[in-house]
């Protein structure tokens, strides 16, 4: 199967799929939380976004990585033109991806590996489910080598690349973050105490929750 013909298949389906550029890879299901944690994302992005060149989408936007594959992630930035009618965002800045309990080894290693050949992005979000944090890596250009650091409930999110910040518990409004990790103890590293062990790199320094005018996609 090419992409051409995955791509007819995804719209006339309700299944959801992605391509590895072989064949359709059937997209893990999620739940009500990561639902409202994706929403809360998708919500945060469109209100900072408004009225910019830029554009947030997902998750029924595809973006093409390596070769012929293609990704569905929970929420991507683009500051690209194209018609409304197209299933793939080009020049994909800035990606989303939400964890759940089947994509924590996928997201974090493969997707890594995978976006990290994918020149226009430059800035990579892992949201964990289990308890409130982000993964961020990010680079200044395509040809970089990731930089990692870890954001907690307390942290403000910056987004240089389209001039955009927000904190980072505007993701966890309305969702039962103390349930959820009390009903996973060995969850990632957002769900350990201690802040101090290796999976903690040290807190950055905090930023501003609101628009740079000066930056923006294109």
């Amino acid at each position: 199967m090419d992409r051409r013909k995955f791509l007819f298949r995804t719209s006339t389906q309700e299944e959801r799929y992605e391509f590895d550029g072989i064949r359709p890879v059937a997209m893990t299901g999620g739940n009500a939380r990561h639902d409202r944690i994706t929403g809360n994302i998708y919500v945060a992005l469109r209100s900072r976004l408004r009225g910019t060149p830029c554009s947030n989408h997902g998750p029924n936007l595809g973006m093409r990585t390596i070769g012929s594959s293609i990704r569905f992630p929970d929420a991507l930035i683009t500051g690209t033109p194209f018609p409304d009618a197209d299933q793939i965002a080009p020049g994909v800045v800035v990606e989303f991806e939400v964890l759940s309990p089947t994509s924590g080894a996928t997201d974090p290693i493969e997707k890594v590996r995978e976006y990290q050949f994918v020149a226009s992005i430059l800035r990579y979000v892992i949201v964990e489910s289990a308890a409130p944090g982000l993964q961020v890596l990010h680079r200044r250009t395509g040809e970089d080598p990731w930089t990692v650091h870890a954001l907690t409930a307390d942290d403000i999110l910056d987004v240089p690349e389209v001039g955009i910040a927000m904190p980072v518990a505007e993701f966890y409004e309305d969702v039962g973050l103390d349930q959820a990790a009390a009903g996973d103890p060995a969850a990632s590293w957002a769900a350990c105490p201690c802040r101090v062990c290796p999976a903690h790199p040290p807190r950055p320094a905090r930023g501003r929750a609101d628009r740079d005018p000066r930056r923006c996609c294109g």
